[in-house]
């Protein structure tokens, strides 16, 4: 399977994806990780950003409520369809193309900074779309992404719940089993049972890599690290959203910032990077 193959997949999801997530049932992303991920980013006033992945348009617009010129690029069409009307509706001089993470549509060097907000860990060829990051970044900019968390979106995968209905333990298994566009269903657990019983469920390509395989490809793409978080939700966070308890246990995402260095820090940003070795499985 392909991005191209994953992206018809994601196409078919845009439609249930966007009204669940917009009415409010994505609680992950609203009580956890999207607040996370913008307390960990740099100051991006006056810069210039692309998202990469950004589905229909909730985070890159928060990015861009923080001063940046953005544009959004996502390869199901749907989704930039979606994100194109909230645009008109609340302008944020946010351009939104129809485009794929490993042919990104814009030349060398061209942009500030890159983010990807859970997008990249659907990506097939994880390499290529983390190359195209660092080509069109500038020397000196950063991408950051989150994605699910290696260690704890594994092939198996059990949720253990004591007597009260809280988790007290996640059983992980088959961690160094690669999956490679096994599709699973599903929808927002947060959703109402009445809701779900009228909708299609979502149908997910699933792409795992080990931390060392995502860690090895963004060093074997010239990207220096510079900051790794795991977010976990406050008592208070939970207070307001006990759907995210078991986020608690385990560290369910896997934020990452990393950085295109200058040419006098020994790396020549005219030469296109290398993979040292092969690491996606």
């Amino acid at each position: 399977m392909d991005h191209k193959e994953v992206g018809q997949y994601w196409n078919g999801n845009a439609e249930t994806w966007t009204q669940l997530a917009r009415a409010g049932y994505d609680v992950y992303r609203d009580y956890l990780n999207t607040p996370a991920f913008l307390a960990m980013l740099p100051d991006v006033r006056g810069l210039s950003g692309i998202d990469i992945g950004c589905g229909e348009g909730h985070n890159t617009r928060l990015i861009a409520k923080q001063g940046a010129a953005l544009v959004g690029i996502d390869i199901a069409d749907v989704f930039i369809r979606h994100a194109a009307e909230a645009e008109q509706k609340e302008p944020l001089g946010i351009e939104y193309r129809v485009a794929s993470a490993v042919e990104i549509p814009f030349p060398a060097q061209h942009f500030d900074f890159a983010t990807a907000v859970m997008s990249l860990m659907d990506v097939p060829e994880t390499d290529r779309a983390l190359a195209e990051a660092f080509r069109v970044i500038k020397p000196g900019g950063f991408l950051q992404f989150s994605i699910t968390h290696p260690c704890f979106d594994t092939p198996h995968r059990r949720n253990l719940r004591n007597e009260k209905g809280l988790t007290y333990a996640i059983e992980v298994g088959d961690y160094f089993r690669n999956l490679n566009g096994d599709v699973t269903e599903w929808l927002f657990g947060a959703a109402p049972k009445e809701l779900k019983q009228t909708l299609p469920k979502f149908k997910i390509p699933r792409f795992t890599r080990t931390v060392s395989e995502w860690l090895n490809i963004l060093v074997g793409t010239a990207f220096v690290i510079e900051r790794v978080e795991e977010p976990r939700p406050s008592d208070e966070t939970v207070r307001k959203c006990p759907d995210v308890q078991d986020a608690q246990v385990v560290a369910y995402f896997l934020h990452v910032r990393a950085r295109r260095l200058m040419a006098n820090n020994g790396l020549n940003p005219t030469v296109a990077p290398r993979r040292r070795g092969s690491t996606s499985g």
